[in-house]
């Protein structure tokens, strides 16, 4: 078997509710701010949920010209948004690489869920005709995102884009992470993008029951390990990591965030949507990425949790903690970044993963907002990291990201000692 190569994340870049930036992103999440408010995109007085986390103050002409705009869907949108941010934040405009061993593995749940409704909606109202917009398909399919940044930025690498709902961007940055350090690629650009904030979206998650409806009172709806929650807060944007092998990062000098030191997957093999209810596939994956990480569960000082405010998907993660982490579970940090981004669905794992690494860097983690009451099914011994960012040394941060279908992705990220 071939050595193994290190790799490192060289690139950040961001498009949520919290900010289209990475710094953005990062100072709201440490103040613990709310990105939900009452929907803009459309008219959802007649829905059971009337608020989400959107993206606030895009700038569209910041990346594209109008008429290439108009050819995208705005999960394209978003994730080409932040991977140009990404690149940018590399320096790979002024870099020498190959740019046959550059890739882009991007992940989304959904793909151009707007784009989809919107044409179906335009055929429904009309007299039958099939007038379709000739981008409708290339609009819509979940793998063009990766498409386009590739095309930007003339990479000939691997290009696909993972989809496992809400695990698919860390199942994209875990398949990047092995490339790369399988000697298959020098730089790959990893993330997701979602863009469901729409009346497919939120009707669809309100039948299920699976939305928050708290609607008057949108700011404090995400309130994970709170007795009170009553299901997530649908979000929308994009992440972007940039991972590079190690020595390649080092021979051109690029700054280095972090290490990534493995990655884990399974299967709850249980439900469509509910997870196991000992948490048995999130307990599996965990110790799957400690295992391909070589590491210890006391090496792990912070773990960002999936925690979206529901009430069985809380309890069963908390209880996989603890499986796995035994006593060492009462010195860790835990925290769930959905109580102020909302659920990013397919781009939660990137966003979620890039707040891990800034804690690891910065030795920050941020809060879990919107607890009011402890939850006498949870074990509130645990340091849920409550309403207020805390410091301490951040060796190593462990992500969780779990999808409907059953679909669990962890990845841990360290400290980069050269």
């Amino acid at each position: 078997m071939k050595n193994l190569k290190r790799v490192v994340v060289t690139g950040l870049g961001a498009i949520t509710p919290l900010g289209n930036t990475v710094a953005d992103y990062w100072n709201n999440l440490l103040a613990g701010v709310s990105g939900a408010a009452p929907i803009t995109r459309f008219d959802a007085s007649k829905f059971k949920t009337r608020f989400a986390c959107e993206v606030k103050g895009f700038k569209i002409e910041e990346y594209f010209d109008r008429k290439e705009g108009r050819k995208l869907d705005a999960y394209s949108q978003y994730g080409i948004a932040s991977a140009t941010q990404a690149f940018t934040d590399a320096d790979l405009k002024n870099a020498k690489f190959n740019p046959d061993r550059a890739g882009v593995i991007w992940g989304s749940g959904i793909g151009g869920l707007e784009t989809f409704y919107e044409e179906c909606a335009t055929f429904a109202r009309g007299d039958g005709t099939p007038r379709f917009n000739p981008f409708f398909i290339p609009k819509m399919i979940a793998d063009i995102c990766s498409g386009h940044i590739s095309i930007r930025f003339g990479l000939r690498g691997p290009n696909f884009t993972t989809c496992s709902a809400c695990a698919s961007s860390t199942n994209a940055l875990i398949d990047s992470f092995n490339y790369i350090r399988l000697g298959m690629a020098d730089i790959i650009i990893a993330g997701g993008s979602e863009a469901a904030v729409n009346p497919a979206g939120v009707g669809g998650f309100n039948a299920m029951h699976a939305l928050s409806v708290r609607n008057d009172s949108p700011e404090t709806a995400s309130r994970p390990f709170d007795k009170d929650r009553d299901g997530f807060v649908l979000g929308e944007g994009a992440g972007c990591i940039i991972l590079e092998e190690y020595e390649h990062a080092l021979q051109r000098g690029a700054k280095i965030y972090a290490e990534i030191a493995g990655g884990g997957m399974s299967a709850d093999a249980y439900h469509i949507t509910a997870p196991h209810p000992e948490g048995l596939g999130a307990l599996n994956v965990m110790r799957s990425a400690l295992n391909d990480a070589d590491m210890q569960p006391s090496e792990i000082d912070y773990v960002n949790v999936h925690g979206t405010s529901t009430p069985l998907g809380d309890i069963a993660e908390t209880k996989a903690i603890l499986g796995v982490f035994q006593e060492h579970a009462y010195k860790l940090n835990i925290s769930s970044t959905k109580s102020m981004t909302g659920h990013l669905l397919g781009a939660a794992g990137a966003v979620e993963a890039m707040a891990c690494i800034l804690s690891v860097k910065q030795d920050i983690v941020p809060p879990t907002i919107n607890h009011f009451s402890d939850d006498p099914e949870l074990d509130n011994k645990l340091n849920l990291t409550f309403n207020k960012a805390q410091k301490r040394e951040v060796r190593a941060a462990l992500s969780n990201t779990f999808g409907f279908g059953g679909h669990n992705a962890s990845v841990i990220v360290k400290k980069f000692i050269a």
